[in-house]
């Protein structure tokens, strides 16, 4: 059996998954920060901000280009969609 080879995305998908890494990165931090300064409400308040806006942006991409994540944190159309490439781990 020949590997598939990834289909061409479109400039939306990098878009999406620019401005997902760019939310992750922010989230990262701010938990980093939360853990040392777990009484900073503004940061809370932050956190949780950008915590909704990402799960709004993992909504619209994988309504348009499938799953993000497997074993249960995404779902997928049919027909199954982890058997499509690109996954956005490989662009």
């Amino acid at each position: 059996m020949e590997p598939e080879v990834p289909k061409p995305c479109d400039t939306k998908y990098y878009e999406l998954l620019e401005e997902l890494q760019a939310l992750d990165f922010v989230l990262v931090e701010l938990n980093l920060y939360l853990d040392t300064h777990p009484g900073d409400f503004q940061s809370i308040e932050q956190y949780n901000k950008f915590s909704q806006e990402r799960m709004r942006v993992a909504h619209e991409f994988q309504q348009l280009y499938g799953p993000l994540m497997n074993f249960g944190h995404a779902f997928s159309k049919y027909p199954w969609e982890w058997s499509q490439t690109p996954w956005p781990w490989q662009v």
